[in-house]
């Protein structure tokens, strides 16, 4: 095929010569003018491509069977325009439904010749014979050779059920051996995809493995027979996803066994002229089985039967008989045979019964009394007792104590064995033999007595005195334990013999005697260590026993276990080396050093143990112990090893490299013990870490070569350093792989906005490697980075190691620089653009990615991806509402702090289903609100310790009145109970001034005056000076808490009169070209109280002693029957002439009265929001628009409604004018008003009005806010 550039053209001349040329120049001929007037020649140009529409060529394209679907071939930029071909397989397809259009193709300004794409659409609906067939477009055209044409192809895979299921290996009516081996085989043909077989046995499954071959699936289910599968249903299911439901067959099996075993049930004895009732049963058979019996070899023919159903498959069969016991037996054997005729297989079972005689009196053998026997020996006795039936049973006992032995058993007698190793308790012991059976009513017995002799057990060692001192003499005794025949005893004196003193000998246990020996001892210095051994021999036996005692003697300390002189610990844990001598004396004092010096702080001793409570790496070295006592001292000396957690002290913050070199990352570790094995690098997700890298280990270092690494690969991989001791550390390195710049096209930087005259600030941000550089132009024309010039300034800042951000200011703008500025981003790798549209500050686009981030009892916490913030500082508005009903109404709340991403919405209900949406607004609108998708339940359990703020703050405030109120009544007490004692002690004492001056000599009265009276005078002036202190402490505290309390309802007065009479309406202003607001928009009330009356306004919104209301009531959202995208909020003129003084604020305009009523709604969490509803549609009269201004809000005038009573009811919570009374709606009443009808009042959407009330033909506006 020949290939043509998009400048050339194919000329056919009418030989059927095909020449090249441009598609400005026709070549037919060597006379160019005689080639463009030969009518012959057709100018014509291939199509540049073909291909079927979002279909890669020879793709695969699932489709259900009979589901129709279209496919589109595309052929592109043909002169003149191409015809289309549809192909099955080889076939051409003729079809009906099929359209093809031609247009003319979108073409260069250089190319001047029109060409055409033509666009053919077919459409099928596949079955399944178009499983695997492949539909292919062929573009056929003049200029086209006929042997290469242009084809596009794609295959179809049709998704259709399986066929139904069928069962081989088993026919129905087929009888099986059970143990036979059973091959079933399921099969089903055809489906898309292939079926999934499925083995059931009644109705459980047992098997769903299954293989596939092409269209054909098959599960081989291969078992042994037995009982269970008598009469058993094996079922094979076959689906596949386009199966409405499984296709089933089964088959039912039956199989044939021979019972596995008869039992005879009936007593085992039985006496002479006895009848034994006897009973056979059969194992479950198929079919039942036969039941015959034979008694003492012969078969008994009038045995009864019965067959019943066996719950395990088959029957089973019972059969019952007598046999008569006579005379001249031993024992009467019974034969029970079952047989399944039809697999001529039989079972046999046999029952024997005993005929019982009693047995002969038993006879010891083994032993005659008056031998002796050695303790230790090994002696066996047998019992022998003949006769009997059954034959007897022997017991032995030893003292009347039953013990155990051997029985051997032959025809006509039984003897029992007892093996006995004698020791000292076998001395004079009685032995007894019983015989007895199931005839003798009295055991049998007879008894033999044994002696035996025996050694010593031990001896006894007595010192006199306990403690020996030298130059005294002493004695030691031994005592040997009970003999037979008595112990000889003797001393030794470092294995020598010592001559001693026999003393008596006495009786002792188990028949034997006990012996005793003295030895004199003169103590010396030379006996301390010396041991002294006392032995005792039976000579009959030739066995002894011995015990020594040492003599004590001083030394100097030994230590005891020493530890290996290496010991290993841990940094950060404790360590304890302990150590321990002996000596004699035993008072020992030890002393700590290390490394030859006094042990520093932090390491504790306490005698021979050294305790460091915290181990660091400097108590590293070589520790001495030294034991002293009064002999002699002994050292020892430890070396100690500290070994601590492995950390990672150096790694380079990142390694750059080029595609495909290799990159060596490396981290510097520190620890003891360190090697290799203690440090991996580590990278999440990253799965060819053993294939792509290679790990070494030298100097501390350990390095990490990744080989040949991608862009895919940038990131940051761990070297984690652990050598087991402590926690791991981790650094990580960050690999990057040198790449083009990408420019992140995220909506909130794509565009810009600003005002004209102010500063536009444009964002580019990118990512590459190495450093990239940002070029801005505007029209093709290169804005300059670094020089500042008077209307463009260019900032660029590396955000982290590979983004960076590049930010111009356009100053001064101007309605010519509004649109696109094109950013250019490069970097030695390669280079990326987009372009930043400027345009005037608008509303904000909707946020997107609305998420819950924490639900709790009564909140929910919120976030989202803001859109892109119009120019202006973004404020966000969330309403959310009861998902059970729809009716109900929103509630919203507002989120103005900045650039804001998340919110907790408080005060919901517990275990309340909400739906949540959110909207961005700023200065100049809004955007729409997200879809109302997001639905969240609040929790159903509160934490424990909830309560209400609001409870803490009243329990503090009126504790703290309480405890001002009670301090006062205290000091006041305090201060009169102190008063009135100073004027009781100075009334006694003026009383007995008087009394002795009355009574006694004025010259004595003057000297005992002047000798007694300067005590009670000190008194009296203390105590008059304490009182009167007292009195004016309780006077100031008086007056301060008197004065504080009228300060603090003053301040109360104050606030409820400013909080009536005032509030902060925040008015979302509207767009700055129509000045209107939303019917969605909510004012968020300030908690500030402040006041907007100039003078003495304020005084024609007197209360009247009315009080505000107790509740407040939240306007709910609803449909309105007319239509409301914005509203103006306007003023309407009233006919009143009193209210030509009202000025609210800064916004004092020629109204006479303006109306604008908003009332505050309370939602949970304390917040207030305004609604509005909209107005009404008037055709004529004044209307005002509300200039925004950002820092005074207008103030809300009252609602008058001059259709009510003139008598106000009383809790409105109303504000009016004393001097023109008007009734006021009272604050429980919310409405909304419709357009004003002609002959009647406007019917209001939502009102708690009295029905019996009449509404005027013309009611002023109402701005309430919705």
């Amino acid at each position: 095929m020949t290939m043509l550039s998009d400048n050339e053209t194919v000329v056919t001349s009418n030989n059927g010569k095909v020449v090249r040329g441009s598609n400005e120049t026709v070549i037919g001929s060597n006379n160019e003018t005689e080639a463009r007037t030969n009518d012959d020649i057709i100018v014509g140009a291939p199509p540049s491509s073909i291909e079927i529409v979002d279909r890669a060529p020879n793709s695969k394209i699932e489709i259900r069977e009979n589901e129709e679907f279209q496919l589109e071939c595309l052929v592109k930029n043909a002169k003149p325009a191409a015809r289309i071909v549809w192909y099955r397989g080889n076939v051409e397809l003729k079809l009906d439904k099929r359209v093809d259009t031609t247009t003319e193709a979108e073409t260069g300004r250089e190319h001047k010749a029109k060409r055409y794409n033509v666009l053919s659409r077919i459409t099928l609906q596949p079955t399944a014979e178009d499983d695997y067939a492949d539909y292919t477009c062929e573009a056929r055209h003049e200029a086209l050779p006929s042997d290469m044409p242009m084809r596009v192809t794609v295959q179809l895979s049709v998704l259709y059920p399986p066929g139904v299921p069928y069962i081989e290996g088993y026919t129905e009516g087929e009888t099986i051996r059970r143990g036979q081996t059973v091959e079933l085989v399921c099969r089903s043909r055809g489906g898309n995809p292939p079926a999934q077989l499925i083995w059931y046995k009644n109705g459980e499954q047992i098997r769903m493995a299954y293989r596939t071959a092409g269209r054909l699936s098959e599960n081989v289910y291969t078992f042994t027979a037995d009982a269970s599968d008598n009469k058993a249903h094996y079922r094979c299911e076959a689906s596949n996803v386009m199966s409405p439901a499984p296709l089933k067959t089964e088959i039912e099996l039956t199989v044939l066994f021979a019972p596995a075993q008869v039992s005879i049930s009936g007593p085992t004895e039985a006496r002479v002229g006895d009848s034994v009732p006897l009973t056979c049963t059969t194992a479950n058979s198929n079919p039942p089985a036969e039941v015959k019996w034979m008694v003492a070899g012969r078969h008994v023919r009038n045995a009864t039967s019965r067959t019943v159903v066996s719950p395990e498959g088959g029957w089973v069969t019972t059969s019952n008989i007598t046999a008569m016991v006579g005379p001249n037996r031993r024992s009467l054997v019974v034969i029970c045979h079952g047989l399944n005729m039809q697999l001529t297989e039989n079972v046999v079972s046999t029952h024997t019964i005993n005929v019982l005689y009693p047995p002969s009196p038993p006879i010891i053998h083994g032993y005659s009394e008056g031998v002796n026997l050695a303790a230790g020996t090994v002696q066996k006795i047998s019992c022998i007792s003949s006769g009997g039936n059954p034959l007897a049973t022997i017991t032995w006992y030893k003292n009347d104590k039953k013990i155990n032995s051997v029985t051997k058993v032959t025809d006509r007698s039984v003897s029992a064995e007892v093996t006995i190793l004698t020791n000292v308790t076998d001395n004079e012991a009685r032995y007894k033999c019983e015989a007895s059976n199931s005839a003798t009513e009295i055991p049998l017995f007879e008894t033999v007595t044994l002696d035996v002799y025996f050694p010593p057990d031990h001896v006894v060692i007595r010192k006199d005195p306990l403690e020996l001192v030298n130059n005294k003499p002493a004695t030691l005794t031994c005592d040997s334990s009970s003999s037979n025949p008595e112990a000889r005893l003797s001393w030794w004196r470092e294995g020598i013999p010592v001559p001693g003193v026999m003393n008596v000998t006495r009786a002792g246990l188990h028949g034997g005697k006990v012996s005793s020996i003295v030895l004199p001892l003169n103590i010396t210095p030379e006996l301390n260590g010396i041991v002294y051994t006392c032995q005792a021999i039976n000579e009959a036996l030739q066995r002894s026993v011995h015990d020594a005692i040492t003599l004590e003697v001083l030394y100097k300390p030994i230590f005891e276990e020493l530890p290996s002189e290496t010991q290993i610990g841990v940094e950060g844990k404790p360590l304890v080396m302990s150590l321990k001598a002996t000596g004699n004396p035993s008072s020992i004092v030890y002393t700590w050093t290390k490394d030859g010096s006094v042990l520093g702080k932090g390491l504790t001793t306490d005698g021979p143990v050294l305790n460091i409570t915290r181990l660091k790496r400097e108590d590293a070295g070589v520790y001495m112990c030294e034991a002293v006592n009064s002999e002699g001292s002994t050292a020892v000396k430890i070396n100690l090893t500290v070994h601590y957690s492995a950390t990672v002290t150096e790694v380079p913050e990142f390694i750059m490299v080029s595609p495909g070199d290799d990159a060596q990352l490396y981290c510097v570790v520190e620890g003891n013990p360190m090697s290799e094995k203690y440090v991996v690098w580590k990278r999440e997700g990253f799965s060819e870490m053993d294939e792509r890298t290679q790990q070494s280990f030298r100097n501390n270092t350990s390095y990490l070569m990744v080989k040949q690494p991608t862009r895919e690969d940038n990131g940051l991989f761990d070297c984690v350093a652990n050598n087991g001791i402590g926690n791991e550390t981790v650094k990580s390195v960050h690999l990057i792989v040198k790449y083009k710049p990408e420019i992140d096209t995220s909506p909130k930087i794509s565009k810009a906005a600003s005002n004209t005259g102010d500063t536009a600030r444009l964002m580019c941000r990118a990512t590459g490697a190495p450093t990239v550089r940002f070029t801005w132009s505007r029209e093709g024309a290169s804005i300059p980075n670094n020089n500042k010039t008077e209307k463009y300034f260019v900032d660029i800042k590396q955000v982290d190691l590979v983004t960076y951000e590049s930010v111009l200011l356009v100053q001064h703008v101007r309605p010519a620089d509004y649109g696109g500025y094109e950013c250019v981003v490069r970097n030695e790798i390669g280079f990326a653009t987009t372009t930043v549209r400027l345009d005037v500050t608008s509303a904000p686009d909707t946020p997107s990615s609305l998420t819950v981030q924490n639900v709790t009892h009564d909140s929910v916490t919120l976030s989202w991806v803001p859109g892109f913030d119009g120019g202006m500082e973004p404020s966000y508005r969330i309403r959310y509402r009861h998902s059970a009903t729809l009716s109900e109404g929103y509630t919203y709340v507002d989120v103005v702090a900045p650039n804001a991403t998340s919110y907790t919405v408080s005060g919901l209900s517990m275990a309340t289903d909400y739906t949540f949406s959110i909207m961005s607004f700023n200065k100049l609108g809004s955007s729409k609100y997200l879809p109302d998708l997001l639905q969240v339940k609040t929790s159903s359990e509160a934490p424990p310790s909830f309560h209400s703020p609001s409870q803490d703050v009243d329990s503090l405030s009126g504790g703290e009145g309480r405890m001002s109120g009670l301090v006062i009544v205290v000091v006041t007490v305090v201060g009169m109970a102190l008063l009135m004692l100073n004027v009781l002690l100075v009334g006694c004492c003026l009383h007995r001034r008087a009394n002795k001056r009355l009574t006694g000599d004025r010259t004595q009265i003057i000297s005992n005056i002047l000798s007694k009276a300067d005590t009670p005078r000190l008194i009296i002036i203390g105590v008059a000076v304490t009182g009167t202190l007292l009195v004016l402490i309780n006077v100031a505290l008086v007056i301060c808490f008197i004065y504080r309390k009228r300060n603090r309802r003053l301040k109360e007065a104050t606030s409820e009169q400013s909080s009536s009479k005032s509030a902060t309406i925040e008015m979302y202003a509207p767009s700055s070209y129509n000045e209107t607001v939303t019917g969605e928009t909510l004012s968020s009330v300030s908690e500030k109280s402040e006041s907007y009356s100039n003078g003495d306004s304020n005084q024609e919104y007197l209360e009247d002693g009315t009080k505000a209301a107790a509740s407040t009531y939240l306007i709910d959202q609803v449909e309105y029957p007319y239509p409301y995208p914005t509203y103006e909020m306007q003023h309407q003129p009233k006919h009143h002439e009193e209210v030509d003084n009202l000025n609210r604020n800064t916004y004092n305009h020629t109204v006479e009265d303006c109306k604008l009523s908003t009332l505050p709604l309370r939602v949970p969490g304390g917040k207030l929001h305004y609604g509005t509803l909209p107005p009404p549609h008037q055709t004529d009269g004044p209307y005002y628009n509300i200039s925004p201004d950002a820092r005074y809000i207008p103030y809300p005038p009252q609602m008058e409604f001059s259709h009510l009573p003139t008598q106000q009811p009383p809790n409105t919570g109303s504000l009016r004018r004393p001097q023109h009374r008007v009734a006021v709606v009272p604050p429980d009443v919310t409405v909304s008003h419709n357009p004003p009808l002609q002959n009647g009042p406007p019917p209001p959407l939502l009102s708690t009005f009295n029905p019996s009330l009449s509404y005027p033909l013309a009611m002023e506006t109402e701005g309430h806010l919705v």
